[in-house]
């Protein structure tokens, strides 16, 4: 007898049918910590310890942002991430006329040391690992934090954290970039190569799929876009001459987490296996080299405005799919944040979301706990199948950033938000409180602002700077850097030494503008 089904054809987001029943496959079956991953890249995993803990928060001036830290850190966040503001991303001061308007709004306004010793006030950098959400200011960012450890005694050998530094998914997908493409590979590759000597315990790059996410990509694309910038970054440290065995093992990665729970999980999954196999193709052989270590967000573009408590039923969906994907670190999202940045309330509910699965639900007390669902299993390689697909077309193109220059991935992606969007306004795709199930209500009334009067403080710290600061010393420095900008030689100590003179993130960016020219996209 035929069976009415509520759809005539069931798929996950990435457009992957999903049949009926699952049998299972013929594969042989995988040991936690050991290659390919596919389990999970620790034995014990969350046995031995949980995952960290790493709210996302910045807003505003380094004082309020250094309030909301010593706030997540009383409150049981074990691991901290900074959020810049747009200036800071995109290397301007906030006296520039490009900040106008934006200083302090979706990130914390850092334009020099003096901001960055406001920020971590009262915290031990040795004794916290930081996240930086920074890409093409990412070099002063990091020379920045390593300075002020230095101001702090810290041994730069045992400081630990990542630095995004993921300039690819820029062009790709979200727009803060300065530099072209081949400059800004190699502050990259100068990155990779100081802290391997210096800070070698400082992830060098987080190679980020969440943005490309954000941007409307499917979680095959999501993977496959992130892995495919992964090889060219480690194809670029090659040949810079740089050891695969050594640099590879302070790579890190950054994904999403979406609501198709299954998808995400096989997603995460799939991403181990296929990484460990990329890099052994390129010339890894050390096991800790071949391991894909990644941070997780909850998806910030599946958050509705409208029903925002809906959020919170979202999130946690999100952050399970992530904790039972097998992530290293975790930040989900408040469920005010379609509205505004997270208020206090909403910021430590979401922490409160990771500490209930951590410590209640029982997932965390087996390694793998989805392995060997016949459906989860066949999704992996489903998933692993499709991502493959997308990056031999890439690799056919030359890599990541000819894919980037001929519009590939762009239109890849646009494609996809369409698409995904279409779903949404036809009725296929449902989304409750949008297109179903939807209701009056009054406005949101508990929002957290921002307001203008931020940029003139921070003017005014400028100001404050500059006139108490040895004025020639930072001229000195700043002609450095743009001198040795025209050479192969690293820029990294000559960016902490410039940062340590109290040069301004603009004086310095702008410096390397001069030499390397800006962007623009065709």
């Amino acid at each position: 007898m035929a069976i009415n089904e509520r759809k005539p054809k069931f798929v996950t987001d990435s457009g992957i049918e999903i049949k009926t029943t699952y049998a299972p496959i013929n594969t042989p079956p995988e040991t936690p910590g050991k290659f390919p991953f596919t389990r999970g890249v620790q034995g014990s995993m969350y046995r031995s310890q949980f995952w960290t803990m790493r709210q996302y928060a910045g807003f505003s001036t380094a004082q309020e942002s250094n309030k909301r830290y010593h706030y997540l850190l009383k409150n049981g966040t074990t691991g901290l991430s900074v959020a810049f503001d747009l200036p800071t991303q995109i290397g301007y001061d906030s006296s520039h006329d490009m900040s106008d308007g934006e200083v302090g709004k979706s990130g914390v306004a850092i334009d020099s040391l003096a901001d960055m010793e406001i920020l971590f006030e009262g915290i031990q950098l040795q004794d916290i690992t930081t996240s930086m959400t920074i890409n093409a200011s990412a070099s002063v960012l990091l020379a920045m934090y390593i300075a002020l450890a230095k101001k702090q005694g810290a041994d730069l050998k045992l400081i630990s954290g990542t630095i995004q530094n993921d300039i690819l998914k820029e062009y790709a997908a979200r727009g803060t970039y300065i530099y072209p493409p081949t400059q800004s590979m190699r502050l990259i590759t100068d990155i990779f190569e100081y802290c391997s000597i210096n800070v070698p315990k400082w992830n060098t790059i987080s190679i980020s799929g969440y943005h490309i996410r954000e941007a409307g990509s499917s979680a095959v694309q999501e993977l496959a876009f992130t892995l495919a910038n992964g090889k060219s970054y480690v194809k670029a440290a090659i040949d810079k001459g740089l050891d695969i065995n050594v640099f590879a093992k302070r790579l890190s990665f950054f994904f999403n987490a979406h609501n198709n729970l299954f998808e995400e999980v096989a997603k995460f999954r799939a991403a181990r296996r296929m990484w460990a196999n990329i890099t052994k193709e390129l010339g890894a052989t050390d096991d800790s080299a071949m391991k894909l270590r990644f941070h997780t967000q909850t998806g910030g573009s599946t958050l509705t405005a409208q029903q925002p408590l809906s959020n919170i039923v979202r999130v946690s969906m999100q952050a399970l799919s992530a904790v039972l994907g097998g992530t290293q670190s975790l930040h989900t999202n408040g469920f005010d944040e379609a509205l505004s940045l997270p208020t206090e309330d909403a910021a430590r509910l979401a922490l409160r979301t990771q500490q209930i699965i951590a410590y209640e639900s029982g997932v965390t007390e087996t390694v793998d706990p989805l392995a060997g669902s016949y459906f989860v299993e066949n999704l992996t390689n489903e998933i692993e199948a499709a991502a493959y697909a997308y990056i031999d077309k890439i690799d056919a193109m030359g890599g990541s950033v000819k894919a980037i220059e001929q519009g590939y991935m762009q239109d890849e992606i646009a494609r996809s938000a369409y698409n995904y969007q279409r779903d949404i306004q036809n009725g296929d795709k449902t989304i409750i409180g949008v297109n179903k199930f939807t209701m009056e209500e009054p406005p949101f009334e508990d929002i957290f602002y921002v307001d203008d009067s931020i940029q003139i403080h921070q003017i005014n710290s400028i100001n404050a700077l500059k006139a108490k600061r040895n004025n020639a010393n930072v001229t000195a420095a700043v002609a450095k850097i743009k001198a040795v900008a025209y050479t192969n030689e690293n820029l990294m100590p000559h960016l902490i030494h410039a940062v340590e003179c109290y040069a301004t993130l603009g004086e310095i960016c702008d410096a390397m503008r001069e030499v390397f020219g800006e962007y623009r996209p065709a």
